[in-house]
């Protein structure tokens, strides 16, 4: 009788086993501590391989620096569900020295930032690079509670669950403290 639930559930442990890789993102690799992908002051473009999307950002504010921030994010494969990429673009600028709401438009996940600082206003434009799936993305969307309190904290947000994407971002901009 043992060997039979064993030849019964070998098989269903194995397919779960197997299902369970695709569902595991493991560490964040953001490289060194000391890998960013600018410096301040100065603009960047950053964009996961193909197939994969942003999962985790990091940064930290430098007040002394032009109140500018370094940058690093992480990149995953996105879920077999989604199949394979099927379009990739950069969506409208958003313009430095306003306040912004912007999500990726068609469905799409936030696959990279181009970024630009503007020394007249100490802050800087944005521009998303998005990426469209086979397979629909769910909708139901909302903002993360995971973001600096105050303009000059750090931040160190992830996507600690499987098929949770980031599809957009949001700022606040203070003419008072730039």
């Amino acid at each position: 009788m043992d060997i039979f639930l064993l030849c019964v559930f070998l098989p269903l442990v194995t397919v779960a086993w197997g299902q369970y890789n695709d569902y595991y993102y493991g560490p964040y690799n953001y490289g060194d501590n000391d890998e960013w992908v600018n410096v301040y002051r100065q603009g960047f473009n950053f964009q996961c391989p193909h197939g994969q999307v942003i999962v985790a950002v990091r940064s930290v504010f430098s007040k002394k620096e032009g109140s500018d921030r370094l940058w690093n994010y992480a990149c995953m494969p996105a879920s077999q569900s989604l199949g394979e990429p099927t379009e990739c673009w950069w969506e409208e600028i958003n313009r430095a020295g306003t306040e912004w709401y912007q999500t990726c438009s068609n469905n799409g996940l936030v696959a990279g930032f181009q970024s630009q600082y503007f020394p007249s206003v100490l802050d800087r434009e944005w521009q998303f690079y998005c990426c469209r799936y086979s397979r629909r993305c769910p909708y139901s969307c909302w903002l993360t509670t995971e973001y600096p309190g105050h303009y000059g904290e750090d931040m160190d947000m992830m996507m600690y669950a499987y098929d949770y994407y980031i599809r957009g971002a949001t700022t606040t901009f203070s003419a008072v403290h730039r």
